[in-house]
């Protein structure tokens, strides 16, 4: 795969279900083929440099082709040190860019762990307001309905008081009437007993 730099901005990591962040495998395969890509890519130019070195030290195709005709011998000796005089700083280059690469992997993964835990810090803190909008609608549900239950116990009471009292006097008011009617039953049986049976009239 040709990796460029815009691959790396435009990297987009699947979100895992459950956990915090990226897929950690996802992500490190990915800095892996950075890795190896960016590898390449110095080799290259270390190898561009030194054919640059070369040709700008005079070895033109024409010294290429006489150094090709002389004996095998002094064939390697001549290019060696200006393939070491310029192979010499590639570590030093690589060791650098590798470096920046491992930032440049370490940073998007920090970001990407900040992400993740910021949404997290976020759902949760959605997820507490909603639990006491919920706590505090059902409080104040629950005071409500006591208040109301209460009133209608106070109603309740009031009207079995009333009721309470009403049985009271209709008691009173039936007790005094049979009481009289007893009376007048017990009178008109007296004055009966003691009137003569000619003044009846038989």
């Amino acid at each position: 795969m040709a990796l460029t730099p815009d691959d790396v901005v435009t990297k987009q990591f699947q979100h895992v279900r459950f956990k915090d962040g990226f897929d950690p495998d996802e992500v490190d395969d990915f800095l892996d083929e950075i890795v190896i890509e960016w590898r390449k890519a110095l080799e290259e130019n270390v190898e561009l440099k030194a054919k640059l070195a070369a040709y700008e030290s005079g070895e033109t195709p024409a010294a290429e082709s006489a150094a090709a005709e002389a004996p095998a011998a002094e064939v390697p000796a001549a290019p060696a040190p200006v393939v070491e005089t310029q192979a010499e700083p590639a570590p030093s280059g690589s060791a650098t860019a590798t470096a920046g690469i491992i930032e440049l992997a370490q940073r998007l993964h920090d970001e990407h762990v900040a992400e993740g835990e910021a949404k997290r810090n976020q759902l949760i803190a959605d997820a507490e307001n909603e639990v006491n909008r919920i706590r505090s609608e059902a409080e104040a549900k629950q005071r409500e309905e006591a208040a109301r239950l209460e009133r209608e116990r106070n109603t309740l009471e009031a009207r079995i008081t009333e009721l309470r009292n009403f049985e009271r006097d209709y008691r009173s008011q039936l007790r005094g009437y049979i009481e009289g009617q007893l009376r007048d039953l017990d009178e008109k049986s007296a004055s009966t007993d003691s009137t003569p049976v000619s003044a009846i009239g038989l």
